[in-house]
């Protein structure tokens, strides 16, 4: 992917202008990244959510978001539609 100005315009001195384009100093290519690992192995280590009242491991389609407002009721959020497409978008694209 070719990297893109973030700001084009012009410097003018006296009678003379001179274009000037202002690009990021690193892109995302060149960043660096770690994974966890185990220390004795050298194996990657993975992380699992799992369900505060049984200890069974829950999957990701079964995860979703919510608040506790009272130990006995719970509030859950449903995102929308676009915002779901969206996230599902930015998945398929990694």
């Amino acid at each position: 992917m070719a990297v893109r100005a973030y700001w084009k315009g012009s410097l003018k001195l006296s009678l003379v202008s001179c274009p000037v384009l202002l690009y990021p100093a690193s892109t995302s290519a060149e960043k660096t990244r770690f994974h966890m690992i185990n220390k004795e192995t050298g194996n990657r280590l993975k992380q699992q959510m799992v369900d505060a009242e049984t200890g069974d491991v829950v999957e990701s389609d079964q995860k979703g978001r919510g608040s506790a407002h009272s130990r006995a009721r719970r509030a859950t959020h449903r995102p929308s539609k676009k915002a779901h497409r969206s996230a599902a978008r930015a998945r398929k694209a990694n």
